[in-house]
């Protein structure tokens, strides 16, 4: 009898439940027991686990690797996919091999690379993949500089951190003074220029920013899966504009996708980023982790999840192309349980209590709509 492949997810994404979903339901029918660890217990990912922890907080990064070490170890994990101190865990690949333990993630020179978006742009510039112009600021002089060569360009300015993921951080910048009308509706990501440069005045310690344009849609995210041999097995394009999703396997967007991961060696998921500058697509970002929609191109007849954890443990897909494109979408919520966790008491009972019954796998949180006309 083949024994199940175990499989751990650290303080990851609410979307990766269906990253879950789609380990149990793979082709070859194969069982698989999912570990899940994360600093809310409230989080759904614990409840759609077999077993699960909650983390320890305040570990440094050093300390959080001898915690992972020690997870790996007691809960015989065949598979591991770090998000959380992913640059620290990737630079103790061997101890975690050691322990029987398949890092599902790029090695540690690739992740260095992306840490840093100045870094990365760099970077990507010099292997040939257009990137947008940019400026790094720390002061508020810096920004005021940046801003004006950019709106002399005829473009608008946002500014990002440096090193974030996930849109933490991104603001557009407008001119229009501060008013009722930023107070009207929903939080805008837009704020006036004054205000910002009033804040680094008035702030303690620099800052560091990415200052760019407002690049334009479609956003196209390309997901990649890549060969410890820097051969990429799968690259599908992701298109975004406005509420409408769909996919593409349009070169324009493959091409340069596939480049960043050979050129860097993005071994396994990795996820690149792109918009619109004018008429041509720039990079936008990259992620050295597997995407938070990533379980979307179940709707092209592909489960890109299984492919990764076959790849890490060293039994390789193969080139892989979906059998199809699925038809244009949109992404819709839905609940998920969640552990019946609340008291301080449940609390510290969750490293000790059994794992609940599985439940059934919600439906893929997506829903296709008809094409445009």
């Amino acid at each position: 009898m083949v024994s199940p492949v175990r499989v751990w997810l650290n303080r990851t994404y609410a979307e990766n439940v269906f990253f879950m979903d789609q380990l149990r339901r793979n082709p070859a029918d194969r069982a698989v027991e999912i570990h899940a660890t994360h600093g809310d217990p409230d989080s759904p990912v614990l409840a759609a686990a077999d077993t699960a922890e909650l983390e320890p907080e305040g570990l440094s990064p050093a300390g959080y690797v001898e915690y992972a070490l020690d997870q790996c170890a007691r809960r015989g994990i065949d598979v591991f996919v770090p998000r959380l101190h992913q640059s620290a865990v990737v630079a103790h690949r061997a101890e975690f091999e050691a322990a029987g333990t398949a890092l599902l993630a790029p090695p540690p020179k690739a992740v260095a690379v992306f840490q840093d978006k100045v870094v990365a742009y760099e970077a990507v510039r010099a292997v040939g993949v257009p990137v947008p112009p940019w400026w790094r600021v720390r002061t508020a002089e810096e920004l005021v500089c940046a801003v004006e060569e950019l709106e002399g360009l005829g473009h608008r300015a946002c500014f990002k951190p440096a090193s974030g993921v996930g849109g933490v951080g991104f603001r557009m910048v407008t001119r229009d003074p501060f008013s009722l009308t930023h107070l009207n509706g929903f939080p805008s990501p837009s704020v006036p220029l004054p205000l910002v440069v009033e804040a680094l005045r008035a702030a303690e310690e620099p800052v560091d920013w990415l200052v760019m344009p407002r690049l334009e849609q479609p956003e196209v995210s390309v997901d990649c899966l890549t060969g410890p041999d820097d051969r990429v097995r799968l690259a599908v394009g992701r298109t975004k504009n406005g509420r409408r999703r769909g996919f593409t396997l349009h070169e324009r967007w493959l091409a340069p996708a596939r480049r960043i991961a050979e050129a860097f060696g993005l071994h396994h998921l990795s996820n690149v980023q792109f918009r619109m500058y004018g008429d041509r697509p720039v990079l936008m970002d990259v992620n050295t982790r597997p995407a938070g929609g990533l379980h979307q191109l179940a709707l092209c007849g592909v489960n890109v999840p299984w492919a990764a954890v076959r790849l890490a443990l060293g039994d390789d897909p193969g080139e892989l192309e979906p059998p199809f494109l699925g038809q244009d979408y949109t992404v819709v919520s839905g609940p998920r349980p969640l552990r019946p966790v609340s008291l301080p008491q449940q609390r510290a009972d969750l490293t000790t209590a059994p794992a609940p019954a599985p439940t059934a796998p919600a439906p893929l949180a997506a829903h296709a709509v008809a094409p445009a006309p």
